[in-house]
């Protein structure tokens, strides 16, 4: 029996040897506002680097931060906000050196033409979209906004919890709610409602995106590599494409 099973485990170890790995493969777990972004990027990428694949994650910046630290395959890590990062960071699941200013952006109130003009109107609305504060970037700065607005009292009632910001657009744009706190990017895009006003800038940090790889993808050379493209000229173009700012 002994000389039996030898040679089969030598067999079996020289089979598994030569299966392939998913070689060019990267893995990543993006704030759910640079969806359109990000896959334009990767799409850009892979063209000019034959052989590589994305498995893109799109969602709110506390989710994929702690599907992250669960376990699940992430290489590159884009949040909402710093917040986020510097929890996995924490965590020792980023590497550090990696960390860095990707975009900027800026927080609105989107709806149907004539629902309100500033944030002392949205006291006469019924309902209004915002995304979870606790893992939605987006909800933490529009709530914040609202508190040094001294709304707090006046909308609490309102407010209608979102999973990501794409859902409190969609809430708006089904008419759902009568508007929405989300980013300007997402409102451009829609061809539903506008951006009926601009949450002003002295009422919430300014919205920045972090992008870092984590310790896996810092042993990913694919995902290095398309970090440095994300940094480059093709980045800063796309963003700009999209609305957002690079600086």
């Amino acid at each position: 029996m002994k000389n039996f099973i030898a040679p089969f485990v030598t067999l079996l170890l020289l089979f598994t040897l030569s299966l392939p790995a998913f070689a060019g493969e990267v893995n990543l777990a993006i704030a759910a506002s640079l969806k359109e972004v990000v896959t334009e990027l990767s799409a850009g990428y892979a063209k000019e680097h034959p052989g590589t694949s994305f498995v893109p994650n799109f969602g709110a910046s506390g989710a994929l931060a702690k599907q992250i630290e669960s376990g699940a395959p992430a290489d590159l890590f884009i949040a909402a906000n710093q917040e986020w990062m510097d929890y996995l960071n924490g965590k020792q699941l980023i590497a550090a050196e990696t960390i860095g200013p990707f975009a900027y952006n800026s927080l609105v109130f989107a709806g149907a033409p004539g629902k309100a003009a500033s944030l002392q109107d949205l006291a006469k609305l019924d309902k209004i979209a915002i995304g979870s504060p606790k893992s939605v970037p987006a909800g933490a700065y529009a709530t914040e906004a609202i508190s040094k607005a001294g709304l707090t009292a006046a909308l609490e009632a309102k407010l209608v919890m979102a999973k990501d910001v794409r859902e409190c657009l969609m809430y708006a744009e089904r008419g759902e709610v009568d508007g929405a706190f989300v980013y300007k990017t997402d409102a451009l895009m829609s061809k539903a409602v506008g951006i009926l006003f601009t949450v002003p800038q002295e009422l919430y940090p300014r919205v920045t995106y972090p992008l870092a790889l984590t310790a896996a993808g810092a042993k990913n050379t694919d995902a290095a590599g398309f970090l440095a493209y994300l940094k480059g000229p093709g980045g800063s173009a796309v963003l700009e494409k999209y609305g957002f700012a690079t600086r």
